[in-house]
């Protein structure tokens, strides 16, 4: 992703003018907007309000602000960047445009859903709790994430996208959804007075193509309405053999100016299926990660034909069939209404929204490391590599005899005696397997999720006397989610590229026992299946006081949110649902028709106050500090909580910023210290199951600088730097934390005290040189962006590193008079292996023999080339 992207708004490298719904429907109906704008004449896209465009620090930002505010008097970290900006970015996922804003680290290596956000000095680890995505000012779900939801993952990047705002901390913690870490704010583009817009098509190296449209027009005086969104197929960077992306989203606007206001409507559709990707075998050697023999890191993908299509338990009995191609599949539709009016001095703002549908996800998650198909089955009853079996020296500990690593079939996972006999062949074909087969166990999940959600928030504002205003809201969520949960679920797979899944049975007394189902899977009898059903309410109210007093603005809120949640989950019963001969599924954990009712509720207060100085028109620094809440959500902390409620995790933030603008700089720099409680962990085995007696709570304290500048020393040539340090460590726990290792040895002890948070980076800086050079016919712009991202470790005692990584990509855009663009643009040019995440399921360090890790390394090179026709 370019850095570009993080560029004042205004200030972007090119200076021009700038209910279900199906796939197919989708697909129609941007056909029908590329096609109904043929005819229609240019029309250049409106001036911000006031005329000519403002410089970036006179832009006005609504997002945690009472009644929005200039950036150059925020007294918070605020980033924004508008359409082109986003364009010119390449992010590679909704999540990904997030690295605009410097500390925000959004993990892109998964594919366009299920992102990892992490928040610099906020302790994550996992999905995104500390970051809230809007749609015009209204969350798109009443809790920021759940399992197996995070909320980029609840729409995607198109045409039909203005700007977007990013803001940290600070008043956030306050307004709207009174989110503590992070909250992004994606204005719409609305309709516009002629008509206009733009088509284009898109084909990318992946066998990607991609046509989106938008279309702004009148309707009748005094109304105006809009119409875009996209389709697009791709085979993915990571093929699997299936596709890895398809489908589609449309939005449409209608807006109505009124004396003093406007109203406006807004619904979209999205229907959109894409591959989750699993971490793939790499080679570690210190800090250092290479390619596994055999399986490209860049390119590889276990997700096969083959492996496509399961049965599998479904908690609520019986068997379900599922399809790896529908990876995490959005179907989801929006419906919200924003009015905004004054009278006089007062002022009022009501902004509602309605959501709904489904976020399914069919994906693999890791487990234990591969291994040949004869250790797995016999361990060291027959010949192994070097170093499988004792004696042997491996991680500090001496092992005297048989297998050292524990996760193989038998008694401690020494293996099946020689005499069962094993008989190994590939599903499908029935060919045998031979014992030297590297193969590997993948959970195969089945998550189905129903969500919906009503958002509504009501403020008034008054200006109590010049240079004072008061505003109070009240905000209100009400939300429900429903799931049905097949978690576990072990293959055992060939431990290649596009897998192929293994069967194995074994005669005895004349009986043939099947150690797996026809497809390979070899345990659904350690499954976490669950069906359950949560339902919530927020509460919100909140005050809020700006006064502007010569050059200086105090504002200073307060809010109070009640959070009051019911959830039950059904309690399951090990059932045989085979034959008595069927050894894969004797004893699964299915629900027997009672279930566990719980019931969870708390009110708790957030403030914030700060002060902004402006030295001169182009100058400010300000001060500020923030409290901030996290609830506990329905899969995290409530659910078999048996009452026993984990405490509110809370934040205290203290910051300082310095903003400064010149012709030829820009620099926008903050430093912070935080001070996170309430912290809890509970680590799970590789079939999904919480690990009791294991949860702890603690803390973070993080410190750490934020920075954006740009430099243009001479016309035309721009230099963009956006980048963060953080230093940041766990505290506060108290006790040992017993894990077992990545061989299946028990650790007795070990503490995240001290530990860096997890999988975040200390540092990370993008550097982007551009140049524009214009020409009678139009212009072409060119930039290249470097980004190096510093050390992180996956897990919460700092066992596991990921190490470092650099990216390269470039882009090169030129546009012909006022109606034609070309755009060819790339990410990772240089093929670079970087790792954002390990064997997420593995505490300590998770590389076992032969020097081998399970991690999610970014994709490998990807080019891009756009055609785009605007009018």
């Amino acid at each position: 992703m370019s850095a570009v992207a993080a560029l004042p708004a205004q200030a972007s490298i090119l200076r021009r003018p700038g209910l279900r719904v199906g796939a197919g429907s989708i697909a129609a109906a941007v056909a029908g907007i590329l096609w109904g704008t043929g005819g229609a004449a240019y029309a250049q896209e409106p001036a911000p309000a006031g005329g000519e465009p403002a410089e970036a620090l006179q832009e006005v930002v609504v997002t945690a602000s009472a009644t929005g505010v200039k950036k150059l008097d925020a007294s918070y970290n605020v980033v924004a960047v508008d359409a082109e900006q986003i364009r010119e970015a390449n992010p590679k996922s909704t999540a990904d445009i997030l690295k605009v804003s410097p500390g925000i680290w959004p993990e892109s290596s998964g594919g366009q859903t299920g992102a990892n956000i992490e928040i610099a000095g906020i302790p994550g680890g996992g999905d995104a709790p500390y970051f809230t995505n809007m749609i015009e000012g209204m969350p798109l779900y009443g809790m920021p994430s759940l399992s197996f939801m995070d909320s980029s993952s609840l729409f995607r990047l198109d045409n039909t996208i203005q700007r977007v705002e990013v803001v940290q901390g600070g008043p956030g913690a306050v307004f709207g959804p009174g989110q503590m870490g992070a909250t992004a704010n994606f204005i719409l583009r609305r309709g516009t007075a002629e008509p206009s817009g733009e088509a284009g098509v898109t084909y990318g190296n992946e066998h990607l193509i991609r046509v989106d449209g938008f279309y702004g027009f009148p309707v009748t005086p005094g109304w105006l309405a809009s119409v875009g969104g996209f389709y697009r197929s791709s085979d993915g960077v990571r093929s699997p053999q299936f596709k890895a992306d398809e489908g589609g989203q449309i939005t449409a606007t209608l807006t109505h100016d009124l004396d003093g206001g406007s109203l406006m409507f807004w619904a979209r559709g999205l229907d959109d299926k894409n591959q989750f990707i699993v971490p793939v075998p790499v080679l570690q050697n210190g800090s250092d990660f290479s390619a596994y023999p055999g399986f490209d890191p860049l390119t590889g993908s276990y997700g096969s034909h083959a492996i496509q299509h399961v049965t599998i338990p479904n908690p609520g009995g019986g068997f379900e069939d599922a399809d790896l191609a529908n990876g995490r599949g959005g179907e989801l539709y929006y419906f919200g209404i924003k009015w905004d009016q004054k009278f006089g001095d007062w002022s009022v703002l009501n902004n509602f929204l309605f959501d709904g549908g489904h976020l399914n996800t069919n994906a693999l998650f890791s487990g234990p490391n591969p291994r040949p198909l004869s250790y797995y089955l016999y361990g060291c009853q027959v010949l192994q590599p070097a170093g499988y079996c004792g004696p042997v020296t491996v991680n500090g500990n001496f092992y005297p005899n048989g297998a050292i690593d524990h996760n193989n079939l038998g008694v401690d996972g020494q293996g099946l005696p020689l005499a069962t006999n094993v008989q190994s062949a590939y599903a499908g074909s029935g060919a045998a397997v031979g014992g030297g087969q590297s193969v590997i166990r993948q959970g195969w999940w089945y998550i189905q999720k129903q969500l919906q959600s009503f958002v509504d928030e009501f403020r008034v504002s008054r200006t109590v006397f010049e240079g004072n205003t008061v505003t109070g809201g009240v905000y209100l969520a009400r939300y429900s989610d429903d799931d049905n949960w097949s978690l576990g679920n072990q293959m055992l797979m060939t431990n290649t590229p596009n897998a192929t899944g293994i069967t194995l049975n074994y005669v005895q007394g004349g009986n043939t026992f099947n150690l797996t189902s026809p497809q390979g899977i070899i345990d659904s009898n350690n499954n976490y299946n669950i069906l359950q059903h949560g339902n919530a309410t927020n509460v919100a109210g909140f005050l809020s006081d700006s006064w502007k007093v010569n050059r200086w603005i105090f504002d200073a809120s307060a809010r109070v949110e009640k959070i009051d949640v019911h959830q039950r989950t059904c309690n399951r019963t090990n059932t045989q649902m085979g034959t008595a001969f069927d050894l894969w599924d004797n004893a699964v954990p299915l629900c027997n028709g009672t279930w566990d009712f719980e019931h969870y509720q708390t009110t708790k207060p957030s403030f914030t106050g700060g002060a902004n100085y402006e030295f001169a028109s182009n100058m400010s620094a300000y001060v500020r500090a923030n409290t901030g809440v996290h609830f506990n959500d329905f899969d995290n902390n409530v659910r078999g909580a048996n009452g026993n409620f984990a405490p509110t995790q809370t934040i205290t933030n203290y910051e300082v910023g310095f903003k400064f603008q010149n012709a030829m700089a820009y620099l926008d720099v903050s430093a912070y210290k935080k001070q996170f409680t309430g912290l809890q962990y509970t680590p799970s085995d590789q079939f999904g199951n919480p690990l009791p007696g294991q949860t702890g709570i603690y803390g973070a304290d993080s410190k750490g600088i934020d920075f954006i500048g740009t430099l243009t020393p001479i016309e035309h040539l721009k230099l963009t730097v956006v980048g963060d340090y953080m230093d940041g460590t766990y505290s506060d726990y108290h006790g040992c934390l017993q894990y077992r290792d990545i061989l299946g040895n028990l650790v007795a002890c070990a503490s995240p005290n001290g530990a860096p948070l997890q999988r975040q980076p200390k540092f990370q800086v993008r550097v982007t040189p551009s140049y524009i050079q214009p020409f009678p016919w139009g212009d072409v712009t060119g930039w290249v962006t470097y980004e190096h991202v510093g050390e992180r470790y996956e897990d919460i005692v700092g066992g596991q590193p990921l190490g470092t990584y650099y990216m390269l990509g470039a882009g090169l855009v030129a546009t012909f008079q006022k109606n034609w663009e070309l755009r060819v643009q790339g990410t990772n040019l240089t093929n670079q292996i970087g790792l954002t995440e390990g064997n997420a399921r593995k505490l300590g360090a998770a590389t076992g023999l032969g020097n081998v890790l399970l991690a999610r390394p970014i994709e490998g090179r990807e080019l891009n080339f756009t055609a785009q026709y605007k009018f």
